[in-house]
């Protein structure tokens, strides 16, 4: 392999792998990692023991509301997000406490 340009090497320790996707997250548990190198290319080969799969519930705002709240409060995007979230969503509730 290694003529080839390829090598292989096991990621030791590894505790869990999390798949996010934009409406589940798949757990795998008790899993084992290798890592394949190719010139730019690197890939990755897993195997697990268990495994559990999460649905997401899609956000309560929009990209929208995020620039809104952004606007109105002169706050920076991760601020503006973490404002929405702890309102539950309301646009009107995030900007006045950002600004109180």
């Amino acid at each position: 392999m290694e003529r080839m340009g390829l090598s292989m090497s096991e990621i030791k320790n590894v505790k869990k792998v999390i798949i996010q996707t934009v409406d589940k997250e798949i757990s795998l548990e008790k899993a084992s990692v290798f890592e394949i190198k190719a010139k730019d290319v690197r890939v990755f080969q897993v195997t697990a023991g268990e495994v559990t799969e999460t649905a997401i519930a899609p956000p309560k705002f929009t990209e929208e509301d995020v620039m809104l709240v952004m606007t109105n409060a002169n706050v920076a995007r991760e601020k503006a997000i973490a404002a929405l979230e702890e309102a539950n969503g309301d646009i009107a509730l995030a900007i006045l406490r950002l600004k109180s």
